[in-house]
C-alpha cells in the first residue's frame, strides 16, 4: 500500500491536526484519592523530561481526576500508555490573556456572544510578551475557535508550550 491517501480515504481528523493547531491536548488522570498519589503522578511525568505546564485538580471522596497539560503530548501519551494510571486525553483551548484591563471578562463576553457554554477553565502556567493565558474546556471547539480568533484573540498551540518562555 502506498503512501498516498486516495480519493475517498478515511483519514483520522486527529492526524491531521499538528503542533500548529490551535488547539491543546488535556490529559485526564483517573487516581484514588488517597496521600502521595498526586506526588506519585508529577514524579512519573517529570522523570520523564515532561514540563507540566498546566494542573487542575477535581476531588471527591474516593478518587479524583488530575487534569495535566505537559510541553510534549506525544512523549506523554507514550508514557502514559506504559504506565498504571488510568488517563484519557481531549482537546481544550489555550487562550493568551488579551492585553486588556478585564482579560478574563473579554474572553468570557466573547464566547457568551455565541451562546456558548464554558465547562471550566485553569491557568496555564505560560507566559509571553507579559501574557499569561488560561486553558478553555467548551462544548464545541472547532467554534470556540472561529469566535475568539475573530475577536483577535492569540489561541496556543502545541508548538506554543515547546518555545521558551518568560517563566523558565
Amino acid at each position: 500500500m502506498s503512501g498516498d491517501i486516495g480519493e475517498g480515504a478515511v483519514v483520522d481528523p486527529g492526524t491531521m491536526r499538528g503542533q500548529e493547531w490551535p488547539c491543546l491536548r488535556q490529559f485526564c488522570v483517573f487516581m484514588e484519592n488517597r496521600v502521595g498519589r498526586l506526588h506519585q503522578l508529577l514524579r512519573h511525568i517529570e522523570q520523564h523530561d515532561l514540563r507540566v505546564v498546566a494542573l487542575s485538580l477535581v476531588d471527591t471522596v474516593d478518587f479524583a481526576v488530575a487534569r495535566v497539560m505537559v510541553d510534549r503530548t506525544d512523549r506523554a501519551r507514550e508514557i502514559f500508555n506504559l504506565s498504571d494510571f488510568t488517563f484519557i486525553e481531549n482537546d481544550i483551548l489555550g487562550v493568551e490573556l488579551p492585553d486588556d484591563p478585564q482579560p478574563y471578562v473579554r474572553i468570557c463576553l466573547a464566547l457568551l456572544a455565541a451562546e456558548m457554554n464554558i465547562h471550566y477553565t485553569y491557568p496555564l502556567n505560560y507566559r509571553r510578551g507579559g501574557n499569561g493565558a488560561i486553558a478553555i474546556y467548551v462544548e464545541d471547539i472547532d467554534q470556540a475557535t472561529r469566535i475568539l480568533e475573530a475577536q483577535g484573540m492569540q489561541l496556543l498551540s502545541e508548538g506554543d508550550l515547546l518555545q521558551d518562555d518568560e517563566f523558565f
